[in-house]
């Protein structure tokens, strides 16, 4: 490929307010259309907006957590346009004075961490929804959200490849899901993500003209649709076109990027001061504050499950990915299982479970203590692994204990070293033929012999105890 392409993205994140960024109504998701307003954020004449501390507050854990400088104060303006869905007429943003600039994310790529770096961070409203009516040439507008806060959340064009983006984009929705500033709920639209891609030749220093993609509502959706866009560019070019700006929207059925509107030149829309609100002091007591009711973060938990837990870097980032995971490997660890064995269970079969019922680990219908339980079944020898897989269905499914389940159904393990004795030498005497082939060469065999011992105690003799006589008997 003799291109290189150039993305930046606008990331939209709702934030877990009670109200709105305004007036008192409420922020929640779901409610039943134009129930959550009020004069205020509808705009009826003679109202004024009072700003939610709130917001603010959670604009400054944003900022702490991708290292962004805050500005000392910040000032409201209004984003003049004309939609439906805008009652206003205009959107109250930041412009000029935003909450804060700099900062970065820091993803790892090829082995190695690179940082991608942020433009700005602003606090704005949200605007309404249209509902189309598919029966006839209707649309009906939806207030409730209007005015629900919001932080733009904005990149460098530092980002080359979609899984760069794709990238970026997880570790920015953990940071914000672990402050507990944004649910990261894609689907509902809680956390949206604009792209800017453009491509140049390689080593070129004038960067080339770029298209704005727009209704990408997962993070595969987001690298489809870039991995389409630069694909489309490159052969524009190829084929002695020029790229037009414009904004596309992506169609998920199709597979392909679409034109919306030219863009021709940036829009105006007529910044101005909002006077109906004063200057933000963001002073350093406050930042202090704020920082203090940080939690620990993505990447140094990362490190200190490597350095505490001796985890491989691989299981730390999985697992750390998720602050509720990550609380949840901790309980299991301090209830007393081995770590790795832990990291082992909640990223194989738990997640594989949690995945297949759609749950969230908050939700597991098994606790750390009870998972932890059944980890030390194994390690003392109680239950052999596959039966401990038996067993986690079960507990999965039943919310049973371990101890219970194993007590019930009778599965604790075979140790008595003359009872397997004398199942191997059961065994060897049925399948002499097999015996005689594994002294003369044929070691392979010795899976078949476990099988067989296997099948006979109903997988619950031990396994290491099994080898090891069933080695000595075949010596013989």
């Amino acid at each position: 490929m003799n291109y290189t392409a150039v993305i930046g993205l606008e990331v939209h994140a709702q934030l877990l307010t009670t109200s709105k960024i305004f007036c008192g109504c409420s922020a929640e998701f779901g409610a039943e259309p134009n129930t959550h307003i009020c004069p205020v954020c509808t705009a009826q004449p003679g109202v004024l907006p009072v700003l939610n501390r709130s917001v603010v507050e959670f604009g400054i854990k944003t900022a702490l957590a991708t290292h962004s400088e805050i500005a000392p104060f910040g000032q409201f303006a209004r984003k003049n346009y004309f939609y439906p869905d805008l009652p206003k007429g205009y959107q109250i943003s930041q412009y000029e004075f935003p909450l804060s600039k700099g900062g970065y994310i820091e993803i790892e790529t090829n082995g190695s961490q690179r940082k991608i770096g942020l433009t700005r961070i602003h606090m704005e409203e949200d605007a309404g929804k249209l509902l189309h009516d598919e029966t006839a040439p209707v649309s009906y507008v939806d207030l409730n959200r209007t005015g629900v806060p919001l932080l733009e959340i904005v990149s460098e064009p530092d980002i080359n490849t979609p899984a760069e983006a794709g990238m970026y984009l997880r570790k920015l929705r953990s940071i914000l899901r672990y402050i507990g500033v944004c649910d990261g709920n894609m689907e509902e639209g809680s956390f949206r993500c604009d792209a800017n891609v453009s491509v140049m030749p390689k080593n070129a220093v004038e960067l080339g003209t770029r298209a704005e993609l727009k209704n990408m509502n997962s993070f595969r959706n987001v690298e489809r649709a870039l991995e389409y866009e630069i694909k489309r560019q490159i052969e524009v070019l190829e084929e002695g076109g020029s790229v037009i700006q414009e904004t596309r929207l992506w169609n998920d059925s199709k597979n392909i990027t679409e034109s919306m509107r030219g863009k021709e030149e940036a829009h105006d829309y007529r910044y101005f001061p909002d006077p109906d609100l004063v200057f933000m002091k963001i002073d350093a007591d406050w930042i202090k504050e704020v920082k203090g009711s940080l939690p620990e973060l993505p990447d140094e938990k990362v490190k200190r499950f490597i350095d505490d837990y001796k985890l491989p870097a691989y299981d730390a980032s999985v697992l750390t990915a998720e602050r509720a995971t990550a609380d949840y490997f901790e309980r299991v660890v301090k209830s007393g299982a081995n770590p790795k064995l832990a990291s082992n269970w909640i990223m194989v079969e738990l997640m594989r479970e949690l995945k297949e019922t759609k749950a969230d680990i908050e939700d597991s219908p098994i606790s750390p203590e009870a998972l932890s339980e059944l980890i030390g079944l194994i390690e003392d020898n109680t239950i052999s692994g596959k039966i401990a897989k038996e067993v986690f269905i079960d507990m999965y499914q039943t919310k049973k204990g371990p101890g219970q389940i194993v007590k019930e159904k009778g599965l604790e393990q075979i140790t008595d070293t003359g009872k397997i004795e004398e199942i191997v030498k059961k065994v060897l005497s049925e399948n002499q033929k097999e015996a005689a082939d594994y002294r003369a060469g044929k070691e392979q065999l010795l899976k078949f012999f476990v099988g067989r011992i296997m099948k006979e105690t109903n997988g619950k003799a031990n396994p290491q105890i099994v080898n090891e006589i069933l080695r000595d008997q075949l010596k013989k």
